[in-house]
């Protein structure tokens, strides 16, 4: 698609588009914010953009997926807003949190960003290939070699806690 054909694509479907998109988030602002943001994201993609390939379709599903996104982001930060007010003075980190990210740190970052995602995050193996744009079986090899190198960095107990399992040669 050249760029005179998505901004007439532009014209036609973005009041389409966002008039369903309103529809689903029932929210006009953000219906366009989403909308726009897909256009941006296909705007990288436009020369391989085919109009029998339903364009249209791609950006409504990007869109839509923007606005869950979003959805799901507002909902977790109204779930903390409502729990309790912190202490006055919250306590420091502990040596256990100290001594994780110091190991943390002494991973290469793909493998540290596995690790977070996956850990910390709690993503699924399958979301943190779609987040870091890796292939899963990637992703697995991460993950092993990151806890491998964080039970050496941390003590037992520590790389006990983080990895959820008991190693055979600590168990005794």
């Amino acid at each position: 698609m050249t760029e005179e054909e998505f901004d007439a694509f532009y014209a036609s479907a973005f009041p389409r588009l966002v008039g369903q998109l309103y529809a689903f988030t029932g929210d006009h602002a953000e219906a366009q914010d989403v909308v726009q943001e897909a256009f941006v994201r296909a705007w990288d993609r436009r020369t391989s953009f085919d109009a029998a390939e339903a364009p249209e379709a791609w950006i409504r599903t990007v869109a839509t997926r923007l606005a869950v996104s979003r959805f799901r982001r507002a909902r977790r930060w109204l779930e903390l807003v409502r729990k309790d007010t912190p202490p006055e003075q919250a306590p420091g980190p502990g040596p256990e949190h100290v001594a994780l990210v110091a190991a943390l740190r002494e991973l290469p970052p793909a493998q540290r960003l596995a690790v977070v995602l996956h850990h910390v995050c709690d993503l699924s193996v399958d979301q943190v290939a779609a987040e870091t744009g890796s292939p899963v079986g990637t992703v697995k090899a991460r993950l092993a070699r990151g806890r491998a190198a964080l039970a050496r960095h941390l003590s037992p107990e520590e790389a006990e806690t983080m990895t959820g399992t008991k190693e055979a040669t600590h168990a005794s």
